[in-house]
């Protein structure tokens, strides 16, 4: 019996078939795989935030929908849509109103200033939208998050006790289009160190957050809606490869961008090809709610001071001779930078800021003192905070 070929185990930036890509994000939607769909436009099926509240509290009309969407999300286009999936207008324009106070406080604070994917000034971004929309006004809050649309969406692609985060985008009038990409986690590395990660990786990543979006207002095409791929989440070697010129121009020629109302709400699969469109108006600032949900599996199981850690370590490793330097570094310091607080650790100059294990590189390679090292950590750890 012959044995099959071992899958290779190490990706690199040229990993991936362009033809293969094209024939997978070629493909066209079939309604029999969405019984629940009111419509299915351009490969993208359309759901009504009603039925989906009468069927939330229904055991066997809730586990039916939830199913259908976590095909879509990992099989089909990779996107829905919930039409007036947050339905009551009022609530969300209270929510606006508070969003735009906290516009306004953190442009004079000159907070923030970094983004991922936007040039700097394109739009107005309030990282961690959650937490100060719940400080702000928790009532407002708890009206807003009871959408049953967006429980059953994040529940459908990662199980309960999902962990929920949001950033509020603002595209101002004339606001460029992002670079077409994926997302969180390896979307938001350069392509040297997402080739640092072994394939299986690749393919976890997806499975372990969920993009959403709400409207704050209705967004007709030439604001900018998100521009999308669908199907594009099921080629394997996307991280990767979509940075690549080809993979650019098959996105530009044939994303989706469908309009939107105040009220509905968009999922899709971190892996899908997406980027935010050029605001082509002159006086609407086009306004969403980005939703980043999180997997409950995402976390370590104990509790870790590696502060604490490196502050007793520092001087051991720099008196020690002989040391696997790298091998200590990755098993003591915190090598990722996320859960972070991005107003006061913006990414600025990269997808990320840097990582308490850089900075324990660096303060190695300079032979920093004690006390310059501690400064760091805490300054580090201040930053993180919320």
């Amino acid at each position: 019996m012959t044995k099959p070929q071992r899958a290779p185990v190490w990706l690199n930036a040229n990993s991936g078939d362009f033809e293969m890509f094209s024939q997978i994000a070629g493909q066209q939607a079939d309604p029999a795989d969405t019984p629940h769909a009111v419509d299915i436009v351009r490969n993208i099926p359309i759901y009504n935030g009603p039925f989906v509240d009468k069927v939330a509290n229904d055991t066997i009309g809730r586990q039916a929908l939830m199913e259908e969407w976590a095909h879509v999300f990992a099989h089909g286009a990779g996107i829905i849509v919930i039409r007036q999936g947050v339905p009551d207008h009022a609530v969300i324009d209270r929510a606006t109103v508070v969003f735009d106070q906290i516009i306004a406080t953190e442009k004079l604070a000159a907070k923030g200033g970094g983004d991922h994917f936007a040039k700097p000034g394109a739009n107005d971004r309030i990282w961690n939208s959650l937490e100060k929309h719940c400080l702000a006004d928790p009532v407002n809050f708890a009206a807003y998050f009871s959408s049953h649309s967006i429980a059953l969406a994040s529940e459908a692609w990662l199980g309960p006790a999902y962990q929920m985060t949001a950033q509020v985008n603002r595209v101002n009038p004339g606001g460029a289009a992002q670079t077409p990409h994926r997302d969180y986690h390896l979307g938001f590395m350069s392509a040297d160190r997402m080739a640092q990660f072994p394939a299986h990786i690749h393919a976890v990543s997806p499975t372990l957050t969920l993009q959403g979006a709400v409207a704050h207002c209705d967004m007709p095409v030439e604001t900018g809606p998100t521009m999308v791929l669908p199907f594009s989440q099921q080629f394997f070697e996307g991280y990767l490869a979509f940075a690549r010129p080809e993979f650019q121009a098959y996105f530009a020629e044939n994303y989706v961008q469908l309009p939107l109302k105040k009220g509905d709400v968009v999922f899709f699969n971190p892996a899908v090809m997406h980027g935010a469109g050029t605001n082509h108006t002159a006086d609407r600032f086009r306004m969403v709610n980005l939703l980043q949900v999180s997997s409950a599996f995402g976390r370590a199981m104990e509790t870790v001071n590696r502060t604490a850690m490196l502050r007793a370590l520092y001087p051991a490793l720099q008196a020690t001779a002989g040391l696997n330097i790298a091998n200590v570094i990755a098993a003591s310091a915190e090598g990722y930078p996320f859960p972070t607080n991005l107003d006061s650790n913006p990414p600025i100059g990269g997808l990320a800021p840097k990582t308490q294990a850089d900075y324990l590189r660096d303060a190695l390679a300079k032979k920093q003192s004690e006390a310059d090292f501690f400064a760091i950590l805490t300054a580090l750890e201040i930053k993180n905070r919320s």
